[in-house]
């Protein structure tokens, strides 16, 4: 329900995990969802309730999810629907469950990366408060207050000045990366924007190819029609979705399935080659499999190289700063000096 806010996803992921074990033990899903209520954090049990009476009254486990108000990520809803539609939902359960896990870990491992840059860069706007605080009482020749910094506030006034600067800047910071994830996960402007950034965009596109490809060689292996496929991977990966009516089209125009997703424009190209060998040895779902797997390890060293990256510009920020204030300070002390000693 909407207002609750979404399921933290290191309680999704164990709680996808457990009710992969318990379908792959005969158990119906619409029990083993229930039995996950009680150990939902109290915000969230509404939402799964919902899940649950959706359960009740015969929706199938995506459909259901997909109605819990935000509490459950699209994406994952999508990847669920498959397991519907396929009959392989224990299959599905246990792999969405391990990609958010994976998400987990880069995200940690960005975050752990950001905590040493973070600390040295606060460190560096302290001095910077310290050094227009002492500018505030330094004098010059002329007997006015000493702008070592040359940023023109000097004194207490000023750092509360240069103090009030920085936090506004973090929180417009703040605002635009919350931002930016609500639109990346409808596929939005930082989607259209995220994945042209070097390293990151590449390994985010490779990210969403390969949740695309496991839905559609889970679809395939069902045996389910084209267009039906297409949908489903569609909604696992909104980010590449395809129009099914127009693939179906393309088909019946003549073209194989690779020359119609390719003419679609949605898709990268690893994807419309992956199908094209499948189609030619007759195994689509395996070779889909097999490039999921292959983009899940692409994707896993584009992110390990851009948490790598971001650290770094985090450090080049802070010894750029660190240095400009260093010869800031030594060039007005010269500056001082060469006053002083010309003859007056």
């Amino acid at each position: 329900m909407t207002g609750v806010g979404r399921i933290p996803d290191a309680v999704l992921a164990d709680m996808l995990h457990r009710l992969s074990i318990a379908v792959s033990a005969g158990i119906d899903i619409r029990r083993a969802w229930s039995s996950e209520t009680a150990r939902m954090p109290g915000r969230h049990r509404p939402a799964v309730a919902r899940v649950a009476a959706r359960l009740a009254a015969g929706d199938g486990l995506g459909e259901a999810c997909s109605a819990a108000g935000g509490a459950i990520p699209d994406v994952v809803a999508g990847m669920l629907l498959v397991g519907d539609r396929t009959g392989r939902l224990a299959e599905v359960l246990a792999e969405t469950s391990r990609t958010i896990t994976r998400s987990m870990a880069t995200r940690r491992a960005l975050r752990a990366a950001l905590v040493g840059p973070t600390i040295r860069l606060v460190v560096a706007v302290l001095a910077i408060v310290v050094m227009i605080v002492i500018s505030g009482m330094a004098r010059g020749i002329d007997g006015g207050p000493l702008d070592m910094l040359g940023i023109g506030l000097t004194g207490p006034r000023g750092a509360v000045v240069f103090l009030v600067g920085v936090v506004t800047v973090l929180v417009a910071g703040v605002a635009l990366v919350a931002a930016g994830r609500r639109s990346w996960r409808t596929s939005g402007w930082a989607w259209r924007l995220g994945r042209r950034v070097p390293v990151f965009g590449p390994a985010a596109m490779a990210s969403s190819s390969a949740a695309w490809c496991r839905a559609a060689s889970l679809a395939a292996h069902a045996g389910v029609g084209i267009g039906e496929m297409v949908t489903l991977a569609s909604r696992a990966a909104p980010g590449f979705g395809c129009d099914p009516a127009r693939v179906e089209e393309l088909l019946r125009s003549g073209r194989d399935l690779a020359e119609a997703l390719a003419a679609t424009g949605s898709l990268p190209r690893p994807v419309i080659e992956a199908v094209a060998v499948g189609e030619m040895t007759g195994t689509t779902a395996e070779a889909l499999d097999r490039i999921a797997d292959r983009l899940d390890e692409a994707a896993a060293r584009g992110f390990s190289a851009a948490v790598q990256g971001v650290g770094f510009l985090a450090w080049a920020l802070v010894a750029g700063l660190v240095a400009t204030l260093v010869i800031r300070v030594a060039s007005t002390y010269v500056r001082m000096i060469h006053d002083l000693s010309r003859p007056s």
